[in-house]
């Protein structure tokens, strides 16, 4: 048993940990990463700040400051989902996308509890996205409708000039940086998924 302990130490040391874990049988794998839900509180605090930021600064709908070239800080409000879908219905949506982020919410958290310790980048973009889909979620309850502000605008050569993207918030790009890294691990290291 001893000499077990000591190859196992050893293997580690010399950077084979990989083959021993993956010799670990499923139930003795350390699972739960919980402990990361702190990225998503930050996700959430940064989102609410930068949203109340906006709209004590800008004060009306349209009225934007120039940040730099190709960046305006614009508020803008989104009744809908992303790029304004279904955002010109009676408000019902607003409903559905509440309880859409809420169950979202849940299914992450179980997987964050799930999720093998040594899944970092998976704990980091779950985290992301729910502090996302959460920063959305409370902008939905309170006030019926998302807060944006973030203009990024560019000239497509030979189409378009000054095309606007679509207006985002802190909460959307933690959404996507998070989908980016998640697609990414189900491309190329599944099993960190797990």
């Amino acid at each position: 048993m001893l000499m077990a302990q000591v190859s196992r130490v050893s293997m580690l040391k010399t950077g084979t940990e990989n083959a021993v874990t993956a010799a670990v049988p499923e139930e003795q794998v350390e699972r739960g990463m919980l402990s990361w839900l702190w990225v998503a509180l930050v996700v959430i605090a940064l989102d609410q700040l930068t949203k109340w930021m906006a709209e004590s600064t800008l004060i009306e709908v349209g009225n934007y400051i120039e940040v730099m070239p190709h960046l305006n800080w614009k508020l803008a409000y989104n009744y809908g989902a992303a790029f304004s879908f279904l955002g010109d219905q009676d408000g019902w949506q607003v409903w559905f996308f509440s309880a859409l982020a809420i169950g979202v919410s849940l299914f992450i958290v179980n997987w964050l509890r799930k999720l093998r310790k040594t899944s970092l980048w998976a704990a980091t973009a779950l985290a992301l996205v729910l502090g996302g889909a959460i920063g959305n979620l409370i902008d939905r309850l309170l006030y019926g409708k998302v807060i944006d502000f973030i203009d990024v605008y560019f000239d497509i050569p030979w189409v378009m000039d000054n095309y606007h993207f679509a207006t985002f918030n802190v909460a959307d790009i933690a959404i996507t940086v998070g989908a980016v890294i998640l697609v990414f691990l189900s491309l190329f290291a599944e099993d960190s998924l797990e």
